[in-house]
């Protein structure tokens, strides 16, 4: 039997590999990353030597939460930041899996569909968005947002730990 993928696991590999260079080549601390396909089911995922014991989850949770509310990690995180009871409800409702914090990347197909997600976690929130946005083009896909944020060069990991 051969069941149909949204996202197949070459393409994920390519978006992780892709990710983890970029973030070699910016030198970001070490990263995780997640790459989930539209039913939120696993792909693939690696974690760099010296990447956190909480980064796989918070890297999953962000991708989970992208495609739960079909938005991006980082239009979540601005959309709920003055609605912190709605948040907490969705924390609840989730348990505890929602991490509304960029780095949380919708990808998406040429007819602009969602395939699925993929949720980096390891430095600041806009660098982990970077890389991912940035390694779903390389793989010849779009993503949700199409651009990484205009400051996540100049953001510092005390700007938004935990990212």
């Amino acid at each position: 039997m051969h069941l149909q993928t949204s996202l197949p696991l070459a393409s994920a590999d390519v978006i992780i590999d892709e990710a983890l260079r970029l973030g070699r080549v910016e030198k970001l601390l070490p990263l995780t990353v997640v790459v989930l396909d539209a039913g939120a089911k696993l792909v693939a995922a690696k974690s760099e030597d010296g990447s956190g014991v909480l980064r796989y989850d918070i890297a999953f949770g962000k991708a989970w939460g992208a495609l739960g509310m079909g938005i991006s990690s980082r239009l979540i995180r601005d959309r709920l930041s003055a609605r912190p009871t709605f948040q907490a409800a969705l924390a609840t409702a989730s348990d505890g899996r929602f991490i509304p914090v960029p780095g949380g990347v919708l990808i998406r197909d040429a007819d602009k569909v969602t395939i699925g997600a993929v949720g980096i976690s390891g430095d600041t929130s806009d660098k982990d968005e970077y890389c991912a946005i940035e390694a779903i083009k390389v793989a010849g896909l779009f993503s949700e947002p199409a651009e990484p944020s205009d400051n996540w060069r100049s953001s510092s990991l005390s700007d938004h730990y935990p990212s």
